[in-house]
């Protein structure tokens, strides 16, 4: 199985430690962290909401603008790949002459 099989899933290896908020909000991204996910000083990164208001997630703006760029292709290949089969299921239902 592959490590990233539920099975084999272990919060230990994803858990950081812990860090504290600073007076003007900011808190300290543990090195190893930033190493495993490619952080740099300068990155940009996306502080979105969790859902539910249960915490806050952190993306890497670069990562998220190519998932959104891999998303758009693949729902357009989809829109594509429905478009015609609905083609040749009204091709299918016409009667022919």
């Amino acid at each position: 199985m592959s490590k990233t099989d539920d099975k084999d899933y272990c919060f230990k290896d994803h858990f950081y430690g812990a860090a504290t908020v600073g007076e003007r909000g900011q808190i300290v991204i543990p090195a190893e962290a930033r190493k495993k996910y490619g952080i740099e000083s300068g990155d940009k990164i996306l502080i979105m909401g969790a859902p539910h208001e249960k915490g806050l997630m952190l993306v890497k703006i670069d990562a998220m603008r190519e998932f959104m760029h891999t998303l758009l292709a693949d729902l357009q290949q989809l829109d594509r790949e429905i478009q015609n089969d609905e083609k040749s299921e009204k091709k299918v239902e016409e009667p022919t002459s």
